[in-house]
């Protein structure tokens, strides 16, 4: 007779009450309740002839399927169901139980959970990322965050499509900037588990086709644009801006002459300037890859007008400090990656009404608006290049000496006021 839930409540003594089948609920000395199924198994060892008679012998087995707490009564029955079916076939419920929890020890041992495999990736490639690791510490990061507590520890074998759906899938619309990175990501660690021999089968995340389960990113987020003020308005900024003293003003003024990026003109150091006027930075330092040419990078050239050379001979130095922009507080340093931002926002009072990063759109408008130069080449000038990986290919120059003019006429508006 199948036990009821009052027969369970009631259970208190030591022993095992049987629900049938092979499905018992054992009690212990401290009153634990645990579910077991007990079943016999063919042993070979264990036959014997009786009268002449050839008899099979069998092993008596009892295999424990967990707490009440966690394995309602229903769910009980049904794994004793599914365990009797694997009597049936002649498979072992226990030796099976056994020989899975042996295959995970072995894979967390010889390395091939997924943590364990995405750490291995990364060691691998970040020889070819960012020198400054930022890379390296945005995938470490996001994996960490958003990948590890859920699927770190499991075996990369046994990870599948709908795995990988459920991981995405709280993040996809709340925080998509960082999920649409962390998809060609997971797609990249199990290519690479694959070419290690480490699973088998479709890739669980393939790019492509996950996005087809998941809603388009475009609809669930639109980018975020910098502050910027318009064109116009830098000229009486950047007056107002060299009646300042101090390395971070200089910085900007340098940044905005270059319209680069805040990472590529702190990171400056000396080196990377010749004698005819030419800046180039090193293609590690650089955020954009172009595409076409066979390389991941290439360095950027950028013809300096009158005025950025003027600035870099105004600049203090320090012996043993490489940076052309250096920290006043900590020596050795370059500028902070905050102090541009800090001068812009808090002591010359544009906060939420302009970034750093907004005079590149400042610069691009003006080419568009207020210049005849081709728009290809103020994008050459952002160091933005050709996705089109065929056009990319055949195009070998950067356009460095058609920029010249370009970047003089920039920089005579810009110091327009200043000028004055």
């Amino acid at each position: 007779m199948r036990l009821t839930k009052k027969d369970i409540e009631r259970a208190n003594k030591r022993r095992r009450y049987s629900d049938g089948r092979g499905l018992f609920l054992s009690v212990s000395a401290n009153g634990r309740k645990t579910w077991s199924f007990c079943y016999r198994f063919p042993d070979p060892s264990r036959d014997t002839v009786v009268n002449g008679k050839p008899k099979k012998g069998y092993r008596e087995r009892e295999i424990s399927l967990g707490s009440i707490d966690f394995m309602p009564i229903d769910d009980a029955r049904d794994r004793a169901v599914e365990l009797r079916r694997l009597v049936r076939q002649g498979t072992d419920p226990m030796e099976e139980r056994d020989r899975d929890t042996r295959h995970v020890i072995r894979q967390r041992r010889d390395g091939s959970t997924f943590q364990q495999v995405a750490e291995r990736y990364i060691d691998m490639k970040k020889a070819e990322w960012d020198a400054g690791g930022k890379s390296e510490q945005s995938w470490r990061g996001s994996l960490s965050k958003h990948v590890y507590p859920v699927i770190g520890d499991t075996p990369v074998e046994r990870i599948d499509r709908a795995d990988i759906i459920d991981l995405l899938m709280p993040i996809w619309t709340k925080v998509p900037v960082t999920a649409t990175r962390l998809l060609p990501r997971l797609d990249l660690i199990f290519e690479y588990a694959a070419s290690e021999g480490l699973r088998t089968g479709n890739n669980p995340a393939d790019r492509d086709s996950l996005r087809k389960s998941l809603p388009k990113a475009s609809k669930v987020h639109k980018p975020k644009r910098h502050k910027a003020m318009t064109y116009d308005e830098v000229p009486e900024f950047v007056a107002a801006l060299r009646k300042r003293d101090g390395v971070a003003p200089k910085a900007l003024e340098f940044l905005i002459l270059t319209a680069l990026r805040t990472s590529e003109v702190i990171g400056a150091t000396w080196e990377e300037f010749d004698e005819a006027g030419v800046w180039t930075i090193p293609a590690h330092r650089m955020k954009i890859k172009r595409t076409g040419t066979g390389e991941e990078r290439m360095a950027h050239r950028v013809p300096l007008s009158k005025r950025a050379l003027a600035i870099l001979d105004t600049l203090p130095r320090e012996d043993g400090n490489p940076h052309v922009f250096i920290s006043r507080t900590k020596g050795g340093s370059g500028l902070s990656n905050m102090a541009m931002l800090d001068l812009l926002k808090n002591d010359m009072g544009y906060a939420g009404k302009a970034t750093v990063h907004g005079f590149r759109s400042a610069f691009r408008t003006w080419a568009a608006e207020a210049t005849s130069y081709p728009d290809q080449l103020a994008e050459f000038a952002l160091a933005h290049y050709d996705d089109d990986d065929t056009v990319a290919a055949y195009r070998r120059t950067d356009l460095f000496e058609k920029r010249k003019p370009l970047m003089a006429d920039w920089a005579a508006f810009v110091e327009s006021k200043a000028s004055a």
